[in-house]
């Protein structure tokens, strides 16, 4: 018991990840899997998960050993490291944060009903006030807002999974021929699914910058073994929740030849009515606030990582020219990026589909490239030799790194043929 509150008490930087990830890799992706392709399909959910964790843990593991973000060990490694995470960033600001408020805009429309305004002028209210929130409160409002939320959805999530397999699957239309996975179609949507689960692998600088932030903030810093343990918490719920909307999907799609929308505002509904289906319509303003609620908190940790993030590294490039306190550029960043994907989105359109195919392509091509880069930072004479990574979890990453340049090399082919 004294080590599940300790546990819970150094809870941080894996929250907000778990917070930052549950979102549209696992509300929309993982429950179009399970639609779609039926159980199988955790298969590629848990293999991204295993093969990916060591990309995000050295971002935990150089901070807590350094005291440095992982960003500024890229620029030791050599400045070219660092414009390569530069260039990566700067195409991922445009992709992701739009994806996201997309999605949670067409939730909002759902769940207060207000289909006459459009998801553009949504998401820009949303923009101004996860701007606001993000200005006033900063990282500690995030921290404890996040550990409501994460809680009001695993409790939700675990009790409508239980009432789906309790209540079996659901029969498929006559005639039903499963849809084959290695096909075009299929192995773009694998591409798709792996390239964003649990998230995108840039996101191992920003858990860097998170546990950077909470060291500042509580004034004391977490053996090594305990931030690793907080973070595989973390970590470990966003796998399971994966799992849970991949059998939900399953459960009560696959089969029945039931499409699940491009359009934000149409997919909202699905998803909610997906859930209530299985639990009765008394629940669906709690499902969908609390739908509502992992979207918003998913674009409140992107939004202030991406901020945190380009701030960083604009100081690093270029040291004399912020003259200013850094939390002066985080306002300014925090603007300027709810300006930019406001643009992305009016031009997109309610369409998240192209939104999302276009992120998660962006992610999965890049990914083999920063987990390179981060597994440089932590065999590093940065990281003293004990710290560093056992063998095992050293051939895990290499292994997570052929897995995905493999993938990137195919998804390529496809896309020149």
């Amino acid at each position: 018991m004294l080590k599940i509150k300790t546990v819970i008490k150094n809870l941080g930087p894996g929250l907000l990840f778990a917070s930052m990830a549950i979102g549209t890799s696992h509300l929309v992706l993982s429950t179009k899997a399970g639609a779609q392709y039926g159980w199988i399909m955790v298969i590629p959910i848990i293999l991204a998960n295993v093969l990916k964790y060591p990309f995000f843990e050295f971002g935990i593991r150089y901070t807590n050993v350094t005291g440095k973000s992982l960003i500024e060990g890229y620029l030791n490694r050599g400045k070219g490291y660092l414009w390569i995470y530069a260039l990566i960033t700067l195409i991922t600001t445009f992709t992701i944060l739009a994806a996201l408020y997309v999605v949670t805009a067409g939730l909002f429309i759902n769940l207060f009903n207000t289909p006459n305004i459009s998801v553009s002028i949504v998401a820009l209210g949303l923009f101004i006030f996860i701007s606001a929130l993000l200005i006033i409160g900063r990282y500690k409002f995030l921290e404890v807002s996040l550990k409501f939320v994460v809680t009001i959805l695993f409790v939700a999530l675990l009790v409508t999974t239980a009432l789906v397999v309790f209540n079996g699957k659901v029969a498929p239309v006559e005639g039903f021929q499963p849809p084959p996975i290695f096909n075009e179609v299929g192995i773009l949507f694998l591409i798709g699914l792996v390239g964003w689960m649990p998230t995108a692998v840039e996101a191992s600088s920003w858990v860097s910058l998170w546990s950077i932030e909470k060291y500042k903030i509580t004034n004391r810093k977490l053996s090594l073994k305990d931030a690793l343990q907080e973070f595989n918490t973390g970590y470990v719920l966003t796998a399971l929740f994966a799992v849970f909307f991949l059998v939900i999907g399953w459960m009560t799609l696959y089969g029945t030849g039931t499409e699940i929308s491009g359009n934000a505002v149409i997919f909202a509904d699905q998803l909610v009515r997906l859930f209530t289906s299985n639990i009765g319509t008394w629940a669906y303003i709690f499902i969908a606030v609390s739908a509502f609620a992992t979207m918003f908190s998913t674009c409140m940790t992107a939004h202030d990582a991406v901020a945190r993030v380009s701030i960083d590294i604009l100081d690093l490039l270029f040291p004399k020219k912020l003259k200013h306190n850094k939390r002066v550029y985080f306002s300014i960043g925090v603007i300027v990026l709810a300006i930019i994907n406001f643009i992305v989105i009016s031009a997109f359109g309610a369409n998240m589909g192209q939104l999302v195919a276009l992120a998660t392509f962006i992610s999965f091509v890049l990914a083999p490239v920063v987990g390179y880069m981060n597994l440089k930072n932590v065999m590093s004479t940065d990281v003293p030799e004990n710290s560093r990574p056992k063998p095992r979890l050293q051939w895990l990453t290499y292994l997570g790194i052929i897995f995905l340049s493999l993938f990137a090399i195919y998804y390529c082919w496809v896309l020149l043929l």
